[in-house]
């Protein structure tokens, strides 16, 4: 399955995580997963899942990850 970067994002338990775990083929909804913020939590793929705001250290480590600087970090 394409995956543009070596995490996809998971909603679950209240916020939206990244995860390196391979994803399955009916997508993650209803699997537990261990997240960049090294918890393990089982996807809610619901419609109202993916507003949830985004887990802080998931979003460190997904920019990190991607070789790209989390938004307002580094500038002069």
């Amino acid at each position: 399955m394409y995956r543009p970067h070596p995490f996809s994002w998971v909603p679950a338990e209240g916020e939206r995580h990244a995860t390196t775990d391979a994803k399955p083929r009916h997508g993650y909804h209803g699997v537990t997963v261990r997240t960049l913020c090294s918890k393990k939590v089982t996807a809610d793929n619901s419609d109202i899942g993916w507003l949830w705001p985004t887990c802080p250290s998931c979003n460190s480590g997904a920019h990190e990850l991607a070789g790209v600087p989390v938004a307002g970090e580094g500038a002069d």
